[in-house]
């Protein structure tokens, strides 16, 4: 049985809950305050774990966007950021109100760029939406064109003494104890990463982390999916879902569009989207109910995805480009109908447009789904099946 994460159920849920890096959070905060079309985006700069992307999403609940996350494999080519932001940023209302968060962007420097850099710059120079950019270093040459035309936040190393404080609340919450130089060792080992540090912390008091040779420590989402398919045995998958510990949804969109974007043959395809049903509806009643006690299941449901699959790669939208630019020329009519049916599954609007719309296309196009439409959402759902077919 699988236990409750500790970095999940104590991730924050406020900017004021995080720990360390007050001015630069009260900096983000006013940047956010202060937004406007024009306004240069922000560059956040500091070592792993230590709550840029974690602020980038609270600062977006707050704040009210739908925030649209990449990494640096989604923006390496031109291509492949204007088959993404393009629709975006040129019809934001249909989007909802979107966001643009960039991570690891100083990952897309060196051989793998092929002119990504350069068109994010382009886009950087005339923001119409609010986009926030993560690195972990800044200083490399290639990273100058981009530091031109954003704001700089620098974050810094959380002191060990506050880390200690941090560490001893929650276990003083979880009624657990851990020896003063364990705890030193946790800390020092963690090298200010919090969520590390926390992992480690309940892996020593309860045994949360499988106990095998082979181990994975804080696997990023696309390196996790692809990892997980490549997995030469059904243990090491599993250590692979241990290790990718993300949010709950953010873990069952990436397998989602990572399938449902891959080619595969229908009797795959249909095994994979009834897991991944079985995973959402999981959740959905972990959201109704509140009862984060069931996210033990989680993993249980997604490892049944495994089996040695080169053909699924990691894919974080699933939206083809002939698709996207429809909904620039239809964008009211989708947006009043991406609204209705967000609502009904308790998605934002720019959730179901890019993770739900296509697949509800497909069921529509293979008749296994019928919706009772009035003629104008019709006659937009005839025009979206003509482009998947």
């Amino acid at each position: 049985m699988i236990a409750l994460m500790w970095s999940e159920k104590y991730r924050p849920q406020i900017i004021s809950d995080m720990v360390g890096n007050e001015e630069a959070r009260a900096a983000i905060t006013e940047w956010f305050v202060k937004w406007k079309k024009g306004t240069k985006p922000l560059l956040l700069v500091g070592p792993p774990g230590i709550g840029k992307t974690t602020i980038a999403y609270l600062v977006a609940k707050q704040f009210g966007y739908d925030m649209i996350g990449l990494n640096a494999s989604d923006v390496r080519s031109k291509s492949r950021i204007n088959e993404i932001l393009t629709p975006v940023l040129a019809n934001v209302s249909v989007m909802g109100t979107p966001m643009i968060f960039v991570d690891e962007v100083d990952g897309i420097h060196g051989r793998g760029d092929y002119g990504g850099a350069s068109a994010l710059v382009d886009i950087l120079k005339e923001p119409t939406v609010p986009i926030v950019l993560a690195a972990n270093n800044d200083t490399s040459d290639k990273m100058k064109s981009i530091k031109k035309v954003v704001k700089t936040i620098q974050f810094k190393k959380i002191p060990p003494r506050l880390l200690r404080v941090y560490l001893e609340n929650i276990l003083k919450k979880q009624s657990a104890k851990l020896s003063p130089g364990s705890i030193i060792k946790v800390i020092d080992k963690s090298k200010g990463d919090i969520r590390s540090m926390i992992n480690l912390t309940q892996s020593l008091v309860t045994g949360f982390n499988p106990q095998t040779e082979t181990t994975f420590e804080n696997i990023n989402v696309e390196d996790g999916v692809n990892a997980f398919f490549k997995a030469n045995s059904i243990e090491e998958a599993r250590i692979v879902l241990y290790s990718m510990q993300i949010d709950p949804r953010e873990k069952i969109n990436a397998f989602y569009s990572s399938i449902i974007t891959s080619e595969l043959d229908n009797s795959i395809l249909a095994k994979y989207l009834e897991i991944i049903s079985e995973a959402d509806m999981l959740f959905g009643k972990i959201m109704k109910t509140q009862n984060w006690r069931l996210l033990r299941y989680l993993n249980d449901i997604l490892i049944k995805l495994y089996q040695n699959d080169d053909r699924v790669r990691y894919s974080q939208y699933n939206l083809s480009w002939p698709l996207l630019n429809r909904i620039r020329w239809d964008g009211a009519k989708i947006k009043s109908l991406s609204s209705i049916m967000a609502k009904k599954l308790h998605l934002s609007s720019s959730s179901f447009v890019t993770l739900c719309l296509p697949f509800v296309l497909l069921c529509i196009k293979n008749k296994t789904l019928e919706l009772e439409l009035e003629e104008t959402f019709g006659d937009i759902i005839e025009k979206e099946i003509e482009l998947i077919s």
